[in-house]
């Protein structure tokens, strides 16, 4: 029972999920600019989240990242960098699905309008030897932070109009599978049990951040699209978590490539 007596649990009671936020990104951004003496600057309209830090690491090793001086959020810093003419704005190490949408509500009140997601994630229906990725296109609902965006359900889905606009642009490129993952809270919970469930839904990896950022995109009404590069078999195999060439950064960028291409 909860504090009330109730049957239900606490991550699922009292949510009043159309009810504003008394706190909000806005009023911690304007504390933040406030203490840090820093002007009100935009984010680039396109942003990506890069869980693992691979691509950060690598475009800053490269010299092609600038720090965006107007991010003010306490617990990251952004990067801004090109991208084929495309100026990106660059997060990376928000791991988790509280964290990365913490960092995703601030993006889009900084002036962010698409946001895109690659996070590593281990194979859970085998498709063929990792490297490869997933167009997640609906991740199973086995964290906290969704729950606070919207009503109890299995799924978090992308958004469909989104997905349709991506119809195809992936051809001729690194290998990309579209289907569903399973978000967890827990990576060291993953038991045999649990991975034979996720299985019988057809769920193809797992990964710790699409389902709150597709909550938080529905019921925000936000664009974002989250993509798993599936890296590893869990460490059930010597030499796994290998990504490819720049820790898999030239193939992500490829990817992120092809969808600002298409959608912006």
């Amino acid at each position: 029972m909860n504090a009330r007596g109730s049957q239900t649990p606490s991550i699922l009671a009292e949510k009043n999920h159309d009810a504003p936020s008394a706190f909000t990104p806005e009023s911690l951004l304007r504390e933040a600019r406030r203490q840090k003496g820093a002007d009100a600057v935009a984010v680039p309209k396109i942003c990506l989240l890069d869980p693992d830090g691979d691509i950060v690491r690598q475009l800053r090793s490269e010299n092609r990242a600038q720090r965006h001086e107007g991010w003010v959020c306490y617990h990251t810093d952004m990067w801004v960098f090109d991208l084929n003419g495309y100026e990106i704005g660059v997060v990376g190490c928000a791991v988790g699905a509280s964290f990365a949408v913490l960092v995703a509500e601030e993006m889009f009140a900084s002036g962010c309008e698409l946001l895109i997601s690659v996070t590593s994630s281990g194979q859970i229906t085998p498709q063929g030897a990792p490297p490869y990725f997933i167009l997640i296109d609906r991740a199973l609902r086995d964290e906290g932070t969704s729950y606070h965006y919207l009503p109890p359900a299995d799924w978090s889905p992308a958004s469909e109009h989104l997905l349709s606009r991506l119809d195809g642009v992936f051809d001729g490129g690194p290998r990309v599978l579209t289907g569903a993952t399973w978000t967890t809270d827990a990576p060291f919970r993953e038991t045999e049990a649990a991975i034979a469930a996720a299985r019988e839904r057809g769920i193809l990896a797992v990964e710790m951040e699409a389902a709150g950022l597709y909550a938080f995109a529905q019921a925000r009404s936000r664009a974002v699209i989250c993509l798993a590069h599936v890296t590893n078999q869990m460490g059930t195999i010597d030499g796994d978590f290998e990504k490819g060439e720049a820790n898999g950064t030239a193939d992500a960028l490829t990817m992120v490539l092809r969808i600002v291409d298409r959608i912006s």
